[in-house]
């Protein structure tokens, strides 16, 4: 905040608008904007990671392994997104502790379930009572990230089955005959045409995640939506030294053309790759 902001009564017009957009919590709503793009940053090659493992199961000759990928593919995605953030959040989050529980407080001698109570000792908790308020944020981004991947990389699985599956048999059987084995074949001949059949459903994937970021607001998160819920909203004293009337419109309004803009330059990058992916592709005339 600047000098001349300290007295906000004082102020009026231009001056007391500057003041009330540079508060620390518009500083904290401006870098939610970045926390948005570091969740798709990291989360997108992630959920891409969890799809070819999801994708090379649900094609494996084990049957034990083609079952744990079909399985996978088919439960996350039959699962409404907003339900399973809700139960496989706190379900990891109380599945850590329990872990570190049984590892430092062996000798512990309450259950840890009562009644709708989930009780671990102190020195389990994740993380700790005292830790600092970064290692709070970051611990929930992680969990954030790794729920992110796991409900995304079940449709991104789906998608590269598909475009593995798509690879034409001819080219396979001609790598049999030049003598080359399974895995041979799937490094050299379908993993690398395979992205031209799957990038469409990927983008469309990509698509679907930067619109799903908002769910970080169900996490706890205070992300973009909860930024301008806060500061747009009818406020009293006790949260900003600047209250108003209610503004949401005009935060709304600046998170529709923040993801406009996202998605469009997401359009424009992704029209790119697929050109340079159909450079020597045969196409039907």
């Amino acid at each position: 905040m600047f000098p001349n902001c300290a007295d906000p009564v004082s102020l009026d017009g231009l001056a007391w608008l500057a003041c009330y957009l540079t508060t620390g919590k518009h500083l904290a709503f401006y870098a939610s904007f970045g926390t948005v793009l570091l969740l798709l940053a990291i989360t997108a090659p992630v959920a891409l990671a969890f799809g070819f493992g999801g994708a090379m199961a649900a094609r494996a000759r084990f049957w034990p392994v083609k079952l744990l990928g079909r399985t996978y593919i088919s439960i996350v995605r039959g699962v409404p997104d907003i339900a399973f953030f809700l139960f496989f959040v706190i379900a990891l989050d109380q599945g850590v502790e329990w872990l570190r529980h049984q590892a430092v407080c062996p000798d512990w001698a309450q259950a840890i379930r009562q009644g709708s109570e989930f009780l671990v000792c102190p020195a389990a908790k994740t993380p700790s009572n005292n830790a600092p308020q970064w290692a709070h944020e970051v611990y929930g981004f992680a969990i954030a990230v790794f729920t992110f991947a796991i409900v995304f990389g079940a449709f991104a699985a789906n998608v590269l089955f598909g475009a593995m599956m798509a690879v034409p048999k001819g080219q396979l059987e001609t790598a049999a005959a030049y003598g080359m084995s399974r895995a041979q074949t799937f490094r050299r001949i379908i993993v690398p045409q395979m992205w031209i059949y799957a990038l469409p459903g990927l983008s469309n994937l990509w698509m679907v995640l930067i619109k799903a970021t908002p769910l970080l607001f169900l996490l706890g998160i205070e992300d973009v939506v909860y930024w301008a819920r806060e500061l747009g909203g009818t406020k009293t004293p006790n949260f900003t030294d600047y209250p108003h009337g209610d503004w949401r419109m005009w935060y709304f309004l600046a998170l529709l053309i923040f993801y406009l803009i996202l998605t469009r330059v997401s359009e424009v990058v992704l029209d790119r790759i697929m050109a340079r992916l159909s450079i020597g592709q045969a196409v039907a005339q």
